[in-house]
Order: C-alpha cells, then sequence, then structure tokens
C-alpha cells in the first residue's frame, strides 16, 4: 500500500458525452503529467480541452502541499462517468409528415487523480523490471527444446553407427567378389602354360 496523497479535480455537468471524453480519459491514463498535456495539446478531439482544464486544476491542487514535486505527478486515474440529461429531459426536432424526433443531450462527469511517483518505484519500472527479470532468467521452453536437440542428436549418433558397419560390409563383399573375379581368369592360363611345357 503506497503512503503517497492523491490529489483530485472534478468537472461534473460537463457538456460531452461520456463515451466521447472517455476515449480521451484512456489516452492519458497512468501518463506523466508534463506527457498528458502535450498528447491533450495536439489531440483535436473536443474532449482534450475539457479535459485540459481539469488536469490543470489538479496539478494546482497538488502544488498546494510543499512536499509534492509538481513535476514528479502522473495520472493515477482518469475517467468519464455517466451524467444526466440536460434539463433532464429529452429535446424533439422535427420529422417526416409531421413528426416529432427526440434526442437527448447527455452530461458527464469528469475525473482526474494525480500523484507523486515514489521514489524507489515508478509507473513505469514495474515494467522495467519485469524486463529484467526475464532477460536475466531462464527462458521458458529452452530446457524442452535443449532436450529434444540433444535426443535427435543421440540418435542420428546411433543411426550412423549403425549405418556404419553395414556400409563397410558391402564395400568388403563388393572387393571379395571383384578379386575373385580376378583370380578366376588366371587359373586356366596357368593350366595350359603347364600343358604346353608336358607336350
Amino acid at each position: 500500500m503506497s503512503t503517497t496523497r492523491e490529489f483530485t479535480a472534478k468537472h461534473r455537468f460537463a457538456r460531452i458525452t461520456s463515451r466521447k471524453a472517455g476515449l480521451i480519459a484512456n489516452l492519458i491514463r497512468g501518463r506523466s503529467v508534463n506527457d498528458a498535456i502535450e498528447t491533450l495539446q495536439f489531440t483535436p478531439n473536443r474532449g482534450a480541452s475539457f479535459y485540459m482544464k481539469v488536469l490543470k486544476s489538479a496539478v494546482a491542487n497538488a502544488s498546494q502541499d510543499e512536499d509534492v514535486n509538481v513535476n514528479r505527478l502522473y495520472i493515477s486515474d482518469a475517467r468519464a462517468d455517466v451524467g444526466p440529461l440536460l434539463n433532464d429531459r429529452m429535446r424533439f426536432r422535427p420529422g417526416p409528415q409531421g413528426r416529432a424526433m427526440p434526442f437527448s443531450k447527455r452530461l458527464s462527469h469528469l475525473t482526474i487523480k494525480v500523484r507523486e511517483v515514489e521514489m524507489d518505484m515508478g509507473p513505469e519500472d514495474p515494467v522495467a523490471a519485469e524486463g529484467a527479470t526475464t532477460s536475466t532468467g531462464p527462458v521458458k521452453g529452452t530446457k524442452k527444446k535443449a532436450t529434444k536437440h540433444k535426443r535427435k542428436l543421440s540418435s542420428a549418433s546411433k543411426a550412423a553407427t549403425k549405418a556404419g558397419p553395414k556400409k563397410g560390409k558391402k564395400a568388403s563383399s563388393k572387393s571379395d567378389k571383384a578379386t575373385k573375379a580376378e583370380k578366376a581368369p588366371a587359373a586356366p592360363k596357368a593350366q595350359k602354360a603347364q600343358k604346353d611345357k608336358k607336350g
């Protein structure tokens, strides 16, 4: 549980729908105050001007505390809650064939909460810490892949050792046949030479 204080600013009954304002709230939630101000300045949506005023009000509330460093503030929460209809009633515009078509002008409640970044851990530090642990520690699945690779190598080496002698036997049998074939025709020549000597 963090001990840092949280400063809140609200704009109640803002003349904008909560759906449109919620897009801007999602855009700046979790960012630092300086980064959020730059983002809102260059965002063309209508809700950006509403949240700019609320954000400056929240920073002003935080600056009332002398122990708070304004440059180290970040937006811990930003939301747009549904408000009532304007004047609590529906509006009507003319429709075809003399009809009256109802429509509603919705309001919303905008809220921003800012908090100072702690010295030991900032809003971005947990992500960096997780990345550091994953980079230094063993990667999941590497042991399984290594064992599978070793098994493949061992099976390949066994197959090679089994195939080696067979190939040698085949080669030796072929050489034996060749030597026998060379020796076979030499025998009749020797017999002919012996017959010639006797004759």
